[in-house]
């Protein structure tokens, strides 16, 4: 599919408590997913059209893309339009598609089926039918009913080909700045398709949208699991599942050996792809000598929200002969909700032995495993 296409996203955000083109969805910038679904899509060029001065934190959202480029927006939308239309390169006979940054959740779909009438119209827009009842409001009363009877819910992106919605624009004589480009490409006498479009591509308009679409991403649940252990030696106490035990031995690690925490990292590493404890935090690093293992869990609960992915729960089982781990179970469970964020009931600590067999059996030491469940993007 050959088009060129420009993302509007200069905007202040003042109803969303900021800029949102910047803030993250998913683990990912604003901009970067319908820059993403543009791009994949077989965009040949896209302008991203941003508030001067914010070229900085475009390059930082989109890193690792090409066939981009930032412009510099002006006052209005309409006027950040222009800028980006511009600067594009392609034909005038181009399909062009513009897009507002604050539509993240775009799909294949709805871009194939806008380009599909570009075929046959001049311009093309994806539409939702108005399914609530509408009435007009008065001083916080409830007024008049209004008809949605030929009513649209308008989307973007909006297609046009290239040098039709730039002359079109610079034709454009309205007393206000238009609303949309639609608006401007019927002012110029082009008929507008209209094409089903996506509840998905809701408008980020509120702080309360962004909660929304998070609940709207598609998601992969993915399943890691992780194994420890460590041998006994001298001392008078002992970390398991972040909580100091009392007893006549301790276990023997470069870091505190908390075999329980050690295990659940790896499950969380494990179920993000994402190598296992040793390669974040090498026993051959004197800076880790000692350390407190819950450093090394939390460390893999940041990568994992830095991903966009959610813990769901964990279960850790502790496989020894001494000491007996069900007084102390309850305060495990709590330190790890409070390091996970999870709640209380979706932590799970469990004890066994090994009926006196092998190491553990033997008392030469202590093995932990565990089973960690996540959500990621799809």
């Amino acid at each position: 599919m050959s088009f060129c296409a420009v993302i509007v996203a200069a905007g202040t955000g003042s109803r969303a408590g900021g800029p949102k083109q910047w803030r993250e969805l998913g683990g990912r910038p604003v901009l970067r997913w319908s820059a993403e679904a543009l791009l994949a899509a077989g965009a040949s060029e896209l302008a991203v059209v941003v508030a001067p001065g914010d070229e900085a934190l475009a390059a930082e959202a989109l890193a690792g893309l090409d066939r981009w480029f930032a412009v510099a927006g002006g006052a209005t939308r309409a006027a950040s339009v222009q800028a980006g239309l511009n600067a594009l390169t392609a034909p005038p006979d181009a399909r062009v598609l513009i897009h507002d940054a604050a539509r993240p959740l775009l799909d294949a779909a709805t871009l194939g089926r806008v380009l599909a009438a570009l075929d046959r119209h001049p311009a093309a827009l994806p539409v939702l039918p108005v399914a609530d009842s509408l009435r007009r409001g008065v001083d916080e009363l409830m007024g008049e009913p209004v008809d949605r009877e030929g009513l649209w819910r308008a989307q973007t992106p909006q297609g046009f080909r290239l040098g039709a919605i730039r002359d079109a624009y610079a034709d454009w004589s309205g007393s206000a700045p238009p609303t949309d480009d639609v608006e401007v490409a019927r002012a110029a006498g082009h008929a507008v398709a209209m094409v089903p479009g996506d509840p998905r591509l809701m408008k980020l308009t509120f702080p309360e949208d962004f909660a929304m679409a998070e609940a709207l991403l598609p998601r992969q649940t993915r399943v890691g699991q992780g194994f420890d252990a460590h041998r006994w030696g001298p001392g008078s106490s002992v970390w398991l599942c972040g909580v100091e035990i009392a007893h006549d031995q301790t276990l023997i690690g470069h870091s505190d050996a908390d075999a329980g925490l050690h295990a659940l990292t790896d499950a969380l590493l494990g179920a993000m792809g994402d190598g296992d404890i040793g390669d974040h935090f090498p026993p051959t690093d004197p800076q880790w000598k000692g350390a407190a293992s819950d450093r090394f869990l939390v460390h893999a609960v940041e990568r994992l929200h830095a991903r966009g992915g959610r813990l769901v729960n964990v279960d850790v089982t502790l496989i020894c002969e001494r000491p007996k781990v069900k007084p102390h179970r309850q305060a495990m469970r709590e330190r790890l909700a409070a390091l996970l964020s999870l709640p209380l009931d979706a932590v799970s600590v469990k004890a066994t032995t090994t009926e006196a067999m092998g190491f553990t059996g033997r008392g030469e030491g202590l093995a932990a495993q565990a089973v960690a469940t996540i959500e990621l993007p799809a």
